[in-house]
Parts: structure tokens; sequence; C-alpha cells
């Protein structure tokens, strides 16, 4: 397999091309424009075919063509960021609640005001109702992969469903790494054409999107998403297991575990700040922690069933969230307490909110936060559930 050095936009762009998207329509917007450049570049320099670019006027506009397209039956892709995400949020719905599986990458970044182009996970959390799934990258590997696989999991038939691949504004974006690329005759291999289970050029059968839902059929329409998102959940492990057996790199597991077999504290979060958290713990556990980390590979659809098995072995969970749902907490932190509400599971959780607006998390950091849990671990109660932990003080 060959390997580039490149970022994480361009690697999303490679993954588009790879995977012979046959629709990208887009509008430009930081840090996510270098995405939607470099695929303009393959169609100018000849290096894909049957590649259709449909410049839009705004973001709104480039989900809806993507929509019609998808409608049609072409396998489509498309990329934003933050306000431009906020901006298609009507439509998201639309792709959701129409069955289609449209790919697009977000590129983390914080909502404005104040005006800001770095890192926070606002924006795509923000979206976690429209029926989109939504799979966070910790580098730029996995924006590679995650693009490849989430065409086949949104195009199966058992889930029709879009998906949103997340990147880290500008720690991922932005900053290069060796990424391992596939030869295209390995994609076309993992990655078949789409075979759509309807079209809209399917003129023998014919049927219209988006008609009136009357109350005697609206309430189904709904359960089926809810069904399909958890058959999706099967799908992705599915598909995970089948990318790590020809390409060796595992993705079977909704949440990642990392040295969690003894720990008693484990520090759970998404994206790129896990990998400080990685080496954190390898830290850690040399200075006589036991603590592992546990990364959410996958938001929607939530994984549940491996949160709640991790949770009955741990004392702590530290939840690291670098978003926050105002006028509740962090949302990883408000989805993991529910989800172990009521059942036998009840390690002591405490909510970390870091690095909103693309402030770092440094491995001291991560140091300090397993130093407090352990005094109320020792202590057997939280001195406060939600503590923000970056704030200037």
């Amino acid at each position: 397999m060959p390997k580039k050095v490149i970022s994480g936009n361009y690697a999303a762009a490679y993954a588009a091309k790879h995977a012979r998207v046959e629709v990208v329509a887009a509008y430009p917007i930081t840090p996510q424009t270098s995405i939607i450049e470099k695929i303009a570049e393959f169609i100018a320099n000849g290096e894909v075919e049957n590649l259709e670019y449909v410049p839009v006027e705004s973001e709104h506009s480039a989900m809806a063509a993507c929509i019609g397209a998808s409608a049609a039956g072409a396998r489509t892709f498309t990329a934003t960021s933050a306000q431009g995400l906020a901006l298609m949020h009507e439509m998201l719905h639309w792709a959701a609640g129409a069955r289609l599986p449209v790919v697009m990458v977000d590129v983390n970044r914080a909502m404005a005001p104040p005006w800001s182009v770095w890192d926070d996970q606002t924006d795509s959390l923000a979206q976690r109702d429209t029926g989109w799934l939504q799979f966070y990258a910790e580098n730029n590997q996995e924006v590679y992969d995650g693009v490849l696989m989430a065409f086949k999991i949104g195009e199966h038939e058992k889930v029709n469903l879009p998906v949103m691949v997340i990147e880290s504004a500008f720690i991922l974006s932005h900053t290069y790494d060796i990424v391992d690329m596939l030869e295209q005759e390995e994609v076309d291999e993992f990655l078949p054409p789409r075979k759509p289970l309807y079209s809209l050029t399917d003129f023998d059968n014919p049927f219209s999107i988006g008609a009136l839902g009357t109350p005697a059929d609206y309430y189904e329409f709904r359960y089926k998403i809810a069904k399909a998102m958890e058959e999706a959940k099967k799908i992705i492990k599915e598909v995970g297991k089948e990318f790590g057996e020809k390409f060796g790199r595992d993705y079977s597991q909704m949440i990642e575990l990392y040295k969690t077999e003894d720990a008693d504290i484990v520090f759970m979060g998404m994206g790129s700040l896990m990998g400080t958290v990685k080496e954190a713990v390898d830290i850690l556990r040399s200075e006589g922690y036991k603590v592992g980390a546990a990364k959410v590979r996958w938001f929607r659809p939530f994984p549940r069933e491996e949160l709640y098995e991790l949770a009955k072995s741990v004392e702590g969970i530290a939840v690291l969230d670098r978003n926050f749902s105002f006028g509740q907490e962090g949302i990883l932190f408000n989805e993991a307490k529910g989800i172990l509400y009521n059942t036998d599971a009840n390690p002591i959780m405490k909510n970390y909110i870091v690095g909103l607006g693309g402030r770092d998390l440094t491995v001291n950091d991560v140091r300090k936060i397993a130093s407090n849990m352990k005094k109320i671990i020792e202590k057997g109660e939280l001195d406060k559930e939600i503590d923000w932990y970056h704030l200037k003080r």
C-alpha cells in the first residue's frame, strides 16, 4: 500500500476519490476548504472519471444538491465546518428522512460568536438528532479509513442513512502525517459501486420523496430510522472487522479501549484529543496510576452495550468533553450517564470540559485530572460533577 505524508483534509479528499464518488457539491469554509480544492484539482488534472463537481452558493444548497444526486442513485460526497454545518441543518433532516447515504466530512470548528476557526465538537454534536451516523477520527489515517467505511456502512441495505466523518480543525485538517493509502483495486474490491434500493430515475416504478406524511404514517417513518440506527451497530462492526482483515487496521469496536484491562480510572473522549490521552496513560502507568483510555469512535449510533461493559469493570470514568450543551453539561457525559442509569454499572463519573475553541489539552492536564479522580475515588464522593478545567482562574 502506498504511503503519503498528507493533511487530514487531503486524506478525506483522497478517500472520496478512491471511493469513486460520482457527485460532489460543496461551498468553501475555513478550515474545510482544502478538501474540496483537492477534489477540484483531481478533476482538473484528469485523475478522476465520471465525477460531477457542483459549485453552489451556500452550504444549504450543497446539501440540497447532494440530496438530489443521492436520490437519483449517485454516490455523493460533501464537506463543511461550523457555521456551514449549521446552515445545512434543515437539509440534514431531509437527507436522513429520505434515507439517502450521503457522506460528509465535518471539520470540527468552534461556533461563533466570538469568531473562531479552531477546534470544538459542538458544531457536529449539535446535529446529533438529525438521523446522521457520526464517526470521530483521532488522526489522519482514521479520516481516510473512516470515509471509505462510511460509504459502505451508509449504503448498506439495512442502514441507508447519511454518515458524517468528523476531524479536528487544524489539529488534523492542516497537520501532515503519514497515511497508508490503498490501491484503487483494493478499494474497488472493498467498496463496490452503489446499488440504491430505489432511484428517482427508475421510471418503471415512480414514487415521490418528501411527500406529506400524515399522522397516520409519519410515526412509522421515524421508527424505521430508529431501527436502521440500531441495525447500523451490527453493520459498523462487520465492516470494521472486514476492513481490519483486509488492510490491517481493525475498526470492529465502536469504543476503542486502551490499557483498560486492569484500570481503576478511565479517560473517555472523542477525536484527536485521545492521542494525547493515550500518551498520558503510558506516562501515568509508569508513575503507578492504574489508568486507561476509552475512545468513542461512533457517537451515533451510540455504543451503549460497549459502554456498559466497560463501566462494570472500573471505579471511575473521567469524561473529557470538547463541547458543552448550555444549561446542562458536556454532551458525551450526558449521553454516558443516561445510558448507565438503571443499570448495575455505577462508577463515579465526572465531567471535565476541555479544549473549547482549540485550547490545547496537554499530558500534564491529563495527569492533573487523574490526580483529581484518584482523590474522588478514595473519598467515595464527587467534589463537583462538572469541572470547567481550562477556565482561567
